[in-house]
């Protein structure tokens, strides 16, 4: 193993351990821990509800990287001052601890905003974390060089090209935090669509999801070439994607191509009432696979977009949106009909 300076450190440490000096080591830690927490109560602040939707963002980052980033700038000073009289080997391993915990914060922060409906958040939050770390202790040990020196010697055949393994997984993770930040602007750039009063809702749809998938691909075609990686690499994913539509996703490209022609013919609206696949209902949402139909009882009912295009629809609002749907009532015999008729005339009024 290579004899570095955060080596050095951790034996330090060890030796630290040993001697009475650790005490005022541990006093200053914990003070500077409870006294992070205590500002981090005091100063946080929430926006107000009628807020715009960046400020509850930026407001909900601010609280969560708080308690973090004041603990190490706390631990910065601790360490200075404590320095002048005794060794700080224990703080400086807790500094890049505190760092790498506001650092992970907000990456999961990041991929609430893109994956805001996804539950998969909460269970690989401690993996996130316990990866961080992980390489933040290889970091500190020295072991971190001597790993990516074993990755760059091994190589891999990928078309015309040799890649090593650290390359492929330099190249995966940086497209992952491309994707994410892509993601994040695409759901910032659809939420504002979304909300616009200017276009159709049919047109807005549409022109969300065009608009995170142009600035997926074009993230993933600007990383590539900065990390050295030839675009013709692509070529080989692409015959893959070719054949696998060609055999198993018709269904699913033909779903996704459906629902572009739904939203831009606009045959089929968000708040129609409809009755297709035997289901009738009212359309709350058109993804690129899916339509959802919730009946009058509030049953939501899933109907594939290929299914809306490829079969007889009955759109009951598609001119007009008033629209009449019969009820089944009864009453008893010798029931008066007129004051029914009054009270129901109440009831729909």
């Amino acid at each position: 193993m290579k004899d570095n300076q955060i080596g050095r450190l951790l034996r330090d440490l060890w030796l630290d351990l040993q001697e009475p000096d650790i005490f005022w080591q541990v006093v200053v830690l914990a003070g500077c821990v409870l006294a992070a927490w205590w500002l981090a109560q005091l100063l946080r602040w929430r926006a107000p509800e009628d807020s715009s939707r960046a400020l509850k963002h930026g407001a909900a980052a601010f609280r969560r990287v708080l308690f973090p980033l004041l603990a190490m700038l706390l631990l910065f000073a601790g360490r200075a001052v404590l320095g002048q009289w005794h060794k700080t080997n224990l703080l400086s391993v807790a500094v890049p601890l505190f760092g790498s915990l506001a650092g992970i914060r907000c990456v999961v922060y990041l991929l609430r905003l893109s994956f805001s409906q996804s539950a998969w958040l909460d269970a690989s939050e401690r993996a996130i974390a316990l990866l961080v770390w992980g390489a933040l202790v290889l970091h500190l040990t020295g072991i971190l060089p001597e790993l990516v020196d074993l990755l760059e010697g091994i190589r891999l055949p990928v078309g015309r090209q040799a890649l090593s393994l650290w390359t492929l997984a330099s190249v995966a993770f940086w497209v992952l935090v491309t994707l994410l930040l892509a993601l994040w602007v695409g759901g910032v750039l659809e939420a504002r669509l979304l909300r616009s009063q200017q276009l159709d809702s049919s047109l807005r749809v549409v022109f969300a999801r065009l608009a995170r998938a142009v600035i997926l691909v074009a993230a993933v075609l600007v990383v590539l070439p900065l990390l050295g990686v030839d675009l013709t690499v692509l070529s080989v994913f692409g015959g893959a994607l070719g054949v696998g539509l060609g055999f198993g996703l018709q269904k699913i490209a033909s779903n996704y191509v459906s629902g572009f022609i739904i939203l831009l013919d606009r045959s089929i609206r968000i708040g129609d009432l409809i009755t297709a696949d035997n289901q009738h209902g009212v359309v709350t949402r058109i993804t690129t696979r899916y339509a959802v139909l919730r009946s009058l009882a509030g049953v939501e009912a899933i109907i594939p977009n290929d299914a809306l295009v490829t079969t007889t629809v009955l759109n009951h609002s598609y001119t007009d949106k008033q629209v009449r749907v019969a009820v089944r009532l009864q009453v008893a015999y010798g029931t008066q009909i007129e004051p029914v008729q009054a009270l129901l005339a109440e009831i729909a009024l």
